[in-house]
This record gives C-alpha cells, structure tokens and sequence, in this order.
C-alpha cells in the first residue's frame, strides 16, 4: 500500500495494492494493523454507503462535539473528494485538499476529525464508502458552505446538485460551532 501525505498534516491518501488477472481483481480495502502504521488509529465503529448521480455535491459535513474521522473511497464511479480544516488554532484554518477518487484508481482518502469533508460526482453516478470513527450523531451535525469564497476549492461543477442543507450551510467565518485544534493528529 503506497501512502502519501498530503499537504494538509493528518490527512493521507491511500493507494491500496490491487491484485487483478483475467478473473478481475483483489484488494484489501481495510487491514487495522496497516493503516495505524500509516498513522490511522482509529476505531471504526459505522460504515455507510452513499449513490449519487452527476453533478451531486454532498457537504462540507462535520460532527462537533463527537467528531468523526472517515476513510472514504469510489467503489463505482468517480468523484472529486476534499478534505478542509476547520479546526480552531490551527495553522491550517480554512485550507482544503482535493483529490480524484475512483473505481479505477482505487484510492482511499483519510480525513480525521475536526475537517470538513464534502465530495461531488464527476462520473454518470458513483457509490461511494465511508468508514467512520463515531456514530453519526444528528444533534452534532455541522456544515460549511460548498462554495464559501473564502475557502475558494475549485470545485469541477459551477451548478452542483445540493439538498436544502448544504445549500443553506453558514459560511466558515460564521459557523457558531467549531472543532478546536489541538496540536496532534
């Protein structure tokens, strides 16, 4: 498994060994051992499965209190996966990542508690995997803007399809509730 950093300290991106032949082929999606010697100490205590069409943005969702780390993947389809901190204190407050995930390069991406995470869709559909490190609790549940100016990710769709939530999430200078840095990932 090939792990590279990136430039937001914590969150990484795997790039699991596939096995493949005529028959198609094999991978190891999740190995406990392995990825907390690539820094991922988590516990997963939920997975969820999400399908969505072309042109679906989903986020930016957090938890807080009661923060989730998730490491999420494309089993179907494509999408553009972004990771921003949005921890109080932190030297990286408002700086995002973004990366291709898909079913043919079969990366995982892992965002720790205290960023956001959102993703859109850039294929006909994409299914798409979350392991997570906390329940999903509703009464903890946070948003940030998709397209707040202030973060500025470069989103691939202008005119995404978004729930009601995500539409009417508060910027990130005006969230009532954030995660506080702590120095450690």
């Amino acid at each position: 498994m090939k792990v590279t950093e990136t430039p937001l300290p914590g969150v990484l991106l795997f790039e699991p060994q596939v096995f493949g032949d005529a028959r198609g082929f094999f991978m190891e999606t999740f190995q406990a051992h392995r990825y907390a010697e690539a820094g991922v100490r988590a516990s997963f205590v939920q997975d969820n499965l999400s399908r969505s069409v072309k042109g679906t943005l989903r986020g930016l969702h957090l938890q807080e209190p009661r923060p989730q780390g998730k490491l999420v993947q494309a089993l179907a389809g494509a999408v553009f996966d972004v990771a921003v901190d949005v921890r109080k204190g932190s030297p990286h407050f408002g700086k995002w990542y973004g990366v291709e995930l898909s079913e043919a390069n079969r990366r995982q991406l892992w965002i720790p508690p205290g960023f956001a995470h959102g993703f859109c869709v850039l294929s006909d559909s994409a299914d798409f995997s979350y392991k997570c490190s906390e329940l999903y609790a509703p009464e903890s549940e946070r948003s940030v803007l998709w397209n707040d100016p202030d973060l500025g990710i470069d989103w691939p769709v202008k005119e995404p399809l978004l729930s009601k939530k995500d539409a009417g999430a508060p910027r990130l200078k005006d969230a009532s509730v954030l995660p506080a840095y702590g120095g450690t990932r």
